[in-house]
């Protein structure tokens, strides 16, 4: 288990709401909207223990399966009480399954992390984040074809990204993945057409968008099911309790579920 306290800062929270677009203060004492826990709990680590893709290096917490790709896949949450800002909270975390699988790409690696936060002795929220590691893509391989997209939305949100809004979040996470600020890399190394708008950015605009819509959230799921370029413009998607995000092209980045209290 790795333990951390942090102090839950408001000015940190207004930052991220100035990067989503959202021009609200944070004060003192007040409830933080859902998933705004990623940008607390920095785990930072000297360059020597960084990794090629910039992340910190495998066999600590998340073992070695030798595998150099890795991808945020999906998630899901319970919320029991709200984070509230300029208060102290502790994060848990554990590897609560890992396991190594061979599959029609090759061998693949899959880690659950299980995150509880807690605050004033109560816990605030449970994370269960999933975690894939991939071989380096094969350039002559066949692309699997994305998933394409449901069009039958009840309320649709456009999403427009940059290489500022990006490089925003990934250093409001303390996220150093090169692969959402590093276009050589993106494209030479993972095989990426430009910059990757985060998976956890994504999922969070769609919880702010269930929130919003269907009230304050019991619980949500997402999974990422292709991924989104800076340059793309996409469509935020919601039909009761599924949400979903299409690219302008009509493939599906993302599928979750909300549900409300």
């Amino acid at each position: 288990m790795v333990e951390q306290t942090d102090l839950i800062d408001p000015a940190r929270a207004v930052a991220l709401n100035a990067t989503l677009g959202r021009d609200q203060e944070v004060a003192q004492g007040d409830a933080l909207p859902p998933f705004f826990h990623q940008v607390f709990f920095w785990q930072p680590v000297a360059p020597p223990g960084l990794g090629r893709d910039g992340h910190p290096k495998v066999g600590g917490l998340i073992p070695d399966m030798g595998l150099p790709r890795r991808m945020w896949a999906g998630g899901r949450l319970t919320f029991e009480a709200p984070l509230r800002a300029g208060l102290i909270a502790q994060k848990r975390s554990v590897v609560e399954t890992s396991t190594r699988k061979d599959g029609r790409s090759g061998p693949l690696g899959f880690v659950t992390l299980r995150h509880e936060i807690w605050q004033d002795g109560a816990r605030c929220l449970t994370e269960w984040q999933d975690l894939v590691y991939r071989q380096d893509p094969d350039p002559s391989a066949a692309q699997p074809a994305p998933a394409v997209a449901r069009r039958d939305e009840t309320s649709r949100r456009l999403a427009e990204f940059s290489s500022t809004s990006l490089f925003r979040y990934s250093a409001l996470t303390f996220n150093g993945h090169r692969i959402h600020y590093d276009r050589d890399y993106a494209r030479d190394v993972e095989g990426y057409g430009g910059l990757v708008v985060h998976g956890p950015l994504l999922a969070q605009m769609l919880m702010l968008m269930a929130e919003e819509e269907m009230g304050p959230l019991a619980s949500f799921s997402f999974r990422a099911t292709s991924a989104l370029i800076d340059t793309e413009q996409a469509e935020l998607c919601r039909n009761g309790g599924d949400l979903w995000v299409r690219g302008p092209d009509g493939r599906q980045n993302m599928q979750a579920q909300a549900v409300a209290l």
